[in-house]
């Protein structure tokens, strides 16, 4: 499904810059990962959980976004994750293992489409290596649920409260948030409580039979 995935004057401007005809590395590659629980669907989380694509340059990374559908097209209770290569996009993982991930969750009726921008200015400072430290970045979920979206960042480490505190004001710098909206840090050996509540509450009235990813808290990835 070919579509431009932004249309914000900024973002057109970073895509003038880049000459296709010449190959821009990335500081890493990332691979993009999607899952999207299917109603009736007895499998694991885990088992939905695909990689779609490694992506090592500039060009690679718009190509792809171009290509995928935007988040706001996305199907009710899915995800799309961007990863460090090797870096499952689980709790489990070494990487992720004594880490956390920053939330921000948007309504669906007052963001629209612009969750579209929110996403790729996320990603654009992810794999431009612009928040914190390239050690400390695992990687970006975005999630589609009912009644909003929920955008996370996983980080390394959960017990240095300078380091979050900067990470979080990068954060909000980025993606040009106002103050009123809040951003939440949550540690991932921390019990999943209000977040899997309401995640709970929204495929419970959309008849989803699958188990969403923050109610297991083995494997959750939004």
């Amino acid at each position: 499904m070919s579509a431009t995935v932004a249309q914000s004057p900024e973002v057109r401007e970073i895509r003038k810059t880049i000459d296709y005809n010449v190959k821009h590395p990335l500081q890493n590659t990332w691979t993009l990962w999607f899952d999207s629980p299917k109603k009736g669907n007895a499998q694991s989380w885990a088992d939905n959980l695909k990689e779609i694509i490694d992506i090592d340059t500039a060009e690679d990374f718009w190509s792809t976004l171009n290509n995928v559908a935007k988040v706001n097209h996305a199907p009710l209770n899915s995800n799309y994750h961007l990863f460090k290569q090797n870096v499952r996009p689980e709790w489990e993982d070494e990487a992720n293992a004594n880490g956390g991930k920053f939330s921000i969750q948007f309504p669906k009726n007052k963001t629209g489409d612009v969750i579209n921008e929110y996403w790729t200015y996320l990603l654009l400072a992810v794999i431009g290596e612009q928040l914190a430290t390239e050690e400390e970045i695992c990687g970006a979920v975005v999630s589609v649920r009912k009644s909003y979206y929920r955008i996370a960042l996983w980080v390394k480490t959960c017990d240095d409260e300078q380091k979050i505190e900067e990470i979080s004001k990068q954060l909000r710098a980025t993606l040009k948030l106002s103050e009123d909206i809040s951003i939440d840090f949550t540690p991932h050996d921390k019990p999943v409580s209000k977040v899997a509540a309401t995640d709970a509450t929204d495929e419970a009235s959309t008849n989803e039979a699958a188990p969403s990813a923050e109610a297991d808290p083995a494997k959750t990835a939004a």
